[in-house]
């Protein structure tokens, strides 16, 4: 990378680049790997533990002051109150990884007070590095980023992401697949989102929707988006997806229309259910300018995440996947 970096951004690479390093070593060889279920359909490896370790190990030596929130340990390590927040994903997409299918993700970004400031999206299988510092752009490798120029859903290609977990409201998700499906030129599943947002802010996509969605699936990705002169929020159209379990993102004009689509099927979380089982709003403040106590709110929402997963029941044991044939290694 030629141009200089801010140094908590450079933490972030160090840290993805340490875990694709294992999620390489681990797909050479991936009849060994011992695996276990979140849910049905929901895997968890240990390369997953493996890699979100060498992640927050890298970070909180660098910043030991800083907090975590991390898909496998949630806030178990890091400052529990601490303003910096690192928000992991250590293996984005850990079944396409566990059948050989090259379309896996390392996800880091660095939230501070409700706002979404460093990224770090990391492909390892192709060694390709999506970053993005807040006011400086996105960039794959060393190629600056910018959304497609399309304006018409009907010229479009959309991705998105398909309900896998016992409980999700599939017919609701088939609703919206047709009216989408009907209305742009095709749309994509590959399977892990934090790829998906990257190839919404390089262009190849020209814009993207799912529900079910964690804020270390779409946390990363949002600013990508974002610095690339992209929007991203609710179904609604407003900033407070990061925990909403639903996104919509693209080039400004083709995200118009599909939030026009989408607005129908939104199940956005009010705040005056934050005391209830679901999860209250929090600001990404991205798609629309924060509203006063917009940091609070994140902040506030983040702790109730983090209190809803530490609330969700004991993963079952691990088991060891077997496959029939070996699985080839990665380039």
């Amino acid at each position: 990378m030629s141009q200089a970096l801010h140094p908590m951004l450079n933490i972030a690479v160090k840290a993805a680049r340490a875990a694709g390093a294992i999620i390489n070593r681990a797909a050479l060889d991936l009849e060994v790997i011992k695996v276990g279920t979140k849910g049905p359909n929901d895997f968890v490896s240990e390369v997953d533990r493996a890699a979100e370790e060498a992640i927050i190990d890298t970070l909180l030596e660098a910043y030991p002051d800083h907090g975590i929130l991390a898909e496998e340990s949630g806030r178990a390590r890091g400052n529990k109150r601490s303003e910096f927040v690192w928000i992991i994903d250590p293996l984005d997409g850990t079944t396409n990884f566990l059948h050989g299918l090259p379309t896996y993700a390392v996800s880091i970004a660095l939230e501070h007070r409700g706002q979404v400031q460093q990224a770090v999206v990391y492909d390892p299988a192709r060694n390709d590095l999506f970053y993005a510092s807040r006011g400086r752009g996105a960039f794959l490798n060393d190629r600056r980023l910018r959304v497609s120029k399309r304006t018409r859903l009907a010229e479009s290609l959309i991705g998105t992401g398909f309900p896998f977990r016992k409980g999700d409201n599939f017919k609701r998700y088939l609703e919206m697949f047709e009216q989408v499906m009907k209305s742009c030129a095709g749309v994509r599943r590959p399977g892990a989102a934090a790829h998906d947002l990257g190839y919404v802010a390089a262009g190849w996509y020209d814009g993207f929707f799912e529900t079910g969605l964690s804020p270390w699936d779409i946390a990363a990705g949002s600013l990508m988006i974002t610095e690339a002169g992209g929007l991203i929020g609710n179904f609604t159209g407003e900033a407070d997806y990061l925990h909403q379990r639903e996104v919509v993102a693209g080039t400004p004009k083709v995200y118009g229309q599909l939030v026009q689509m989408l607005a129908p099927f939104t199940r956005v979380i009010s705040e005056g259910k934050a005391g209830s089982a679901a999860l209250p709003a929090a600001p990404g403040a991205t798609a629309q300018p924060a509203a006063p106590g917009a940091a609070e709110a994140g902040l506030d929402a983040t702790a109730a995440f983090v209190a809803a997963a530490e609330a969700a029941p004991a993963r079952k044991a691990p088991l060891r996947l077997r496959k029939v044939a070996a699985a080839k290694p990665v380039r």
